[in-house]
């Protein structure tokens, strides 16, 4: 009776193995695999020279207009400085309310560049994914990885030169 047990047991496990490997080799499938190197996209990409152009010009508008904002502050003192302790008091006073104006220029104006720059980031990378992904579907690419990702990466799998080709059209 044990010899028929054992026997049965090691049919189905024979069995086993036999459908096993059978329905793994049914369900290998080959992955088309690349990788793109995203801050040489993002560096190189013509929209990106451009708005980094763009919000420097725009910052040095803003350094101008603080600058004429600086230079009466420093007017006011040196008038301040001829002038009697009673008008010095007042004179003070304006300054002080100067000084205040300044600062939440400055503040205003880091806070509207650094969400300008957000901004125009994310449309940037929302284009280069776009193409990312365009190219990958057109090329039959079941996976494409970021390099920063990778240990590493066989250059034929590099498709950073063709989605920099796409984007930069």
């Amino acid at each position: 009776m044990n010899k028929k047990l054992v026997f049965a047991v090691a049919v189905i496990f024979a069995l086993g193995l036999v459908f096993g490997a059978a329905s793994d080799k049914a369900y290998a499938k080959e992955y088309k695999i690349g990788y793109v190197d995203l801050v040489k996209v993002f560096d190189q990409y013509k929209k990106t020279k451009d708005s980094e152009a763009a919000l420097t010009n725009k910052g040095k508008a803003k350094e101008a207009e603080r600058k004429v904002m600086v230079d009466e502050i420093r007017k006011l003192k040196d008038e301040q400085a001829l002038l009697s302790e009673k008008a010095k008091a007042e004179k003070q006073t304006v300054i002080d309310n100067k000084v205040k104006v300044l600062q939440d220029y400055d503040r205003k104006v880091q806070d509207e560049l650094l969400k300008e720059r957000n901004d125009l980031l994310g449309n940037i990378m929302k284009d280069i994914e776009g193409v990312v992904s365009a190219y990958s579907k057109e090329a039959g690419y079941d996976l494409v990885l970021n390099s920063r990702t990778l240990l590493y990466g066989a250059d034929q799998y590099d498709i950073t030169e063709e989605v920099l080709k796409r984007l930069n059209k």
